[in-house]
Parts: structure tokens; sequence; C-alpha cells
């Protein structure tokens, strides 16, 4: 049986592709068909593909980040690293939210064991006009990966993201605590899993790869939001 899902954060920088990336090894260990794709990314140089996000989807997947599978994992790509309605803005564009969705979801109907697809900063983040993450999450019809971070501030942030998540209908699979380096790390995942509970709240320290979380996800007939 297929299993789907959507990788968005409480912001940038925070540990989405890390999540994604090192699910796609850990599926591929385990004989597991995989498709991926991050079809938005913002802060992209050409002169950089391989340690891009895209880059590094792409190398977990086994494949080279030649222009072609650059274009065809992240279709979307922008030069300034700003939110998307921004960066495409400044290249005087617009993102087409209904290709976008469509897209998405004709990814999302591979024949694969696992299929990812990995957002581009938070849940809030704005696409185009009146449009933002969460209306292609939405979209989507996919369960959610929420990646958080450790940080000061970060239980906020993700108590902020699940209340979103959670009013739109979301199905929140797992989320993810993101180590950081400021000494947070337990605690963070402490304090969630007492507020989120029933939901998962499973920790990803640096370095480490995706078996635990794998098995969190594949384990999981259905894990509603809090």
């Amino acid at each position: 049986m297929s299993r789907k899902f959507f990788i968005t954060s409480t912001g940038t920088g925070i540990g989405k592709t890390y999540a994604t990336t090192a699910l796609i090894r850990a599926a591929r260990s385990k004989s597991l068909t995989v498709a991926a794709t991050k079809p938005v990314i913002s802060g992209f140089d050409k002169r950089e593909m391989e340690t891009s996000d895209t880059g590094r989807l792409l190398s977990a997947l086994g494949e080279e980040p030649t222009e072609e599978a650059i274009a065809r994992v992240s279709p979307w790509r922008y030069a300034a690293p700003l939110a998307p309605s921004m960066a495409a803005r400044a290249e005087r564009k617009m993102l087409d939210c209904e290709a976008l969705f469509s897209f998405t979801n004709k990814m999302l109907q591979e024949k694969v064991d696992l299929a990812l697809v990995e957002g581009v900063g938070g849940v809030m983040v704005p696409l185009a006009e009146r449009k933002t993450v969460l209306d292609w999450i939405v979209a989507s019809g996919a369960p959610v990966v929420l990646v958080v971070g450790d940080y000061l501030g970060a239980i906020s942030h993700t108590l902020t993201a699940v209340e979103v998540l959670r009013m739109k209908g979301v199905e929140i699979a797992v989320v993810v605590v993101s180590a950081g380096d400021g000494g947070l790390f337990a605690g963070t995942i402490a304090e969630l899993r007492s507020w989120l509970a029933p939901a998962k709240v499973l920790g990803l320290g640096r370095g480490e790869g995706g078996e635990r979380l794998l098995a969190e996800l594949i384990g999981l007939s259905r894990t509603c939001a809090p």
C-alpha cells in the first residue's frame, strides 16, 4: 500500500530537507520504492545545484543533480531567498498555484511505496495572491510530517502551526523535533509531547538516520491531529 506525506515546518532552515532525505535513504535501504519532490524552491543558485535542497533530494534518491533532474523535482525555482510570492515578484513572475496543486497531486498518485512532497518555508508562507502553503497542504490531501526546531520559541511556533493545521482538518502523522545547538532538544520533545498527546512527537538528532521516523510513519494506519 502506497504511503504519501507532505513535509512542512514552522519556518525555514529548521530541517525539512534533512528529514526528507533521511526518510528517502531509510526507505531505499529497505528496498522500498520512493518518489520525492520539492516543487517550489527559493534562494536557488544554478551554480550550486548539488548542495541545494533539490540537489540533496536527488542525491538521496540516487540521482545526479542535472539541470533536467532539478527541473523535474523542482519546477518552480526562484533566485531570491524570500517567500515564494516575493521571490517570484522579484523576477516579474507569479506562481501558478493551480498548476502547483495539480503537479503535486499527480506526483502523489505515483505507484510507489512512499511518496514525499517537501514544502517551502513554514505552514503559512505566502505562495501567491491569497494562497499559502497551508492551502497547498489542504489541496494535496496528504498527512503532514511537521518538522520543528528546539530553539527558544519553538514550542509556541509548533503549537501555532498545529492549531492552524487542525482548524483545516489536516491529518498530522508525526511532529519531528529537529535538533539544533541550543541544548533544548530533550526538553522541547518532552514539552511538546505533553501538549500534543495523543499526536506523535519524535526527535531527530544531528546525524541520525530516518529509520525511526520511517517506522513510525509506515507502521501507522492513521494518526489524527490533536
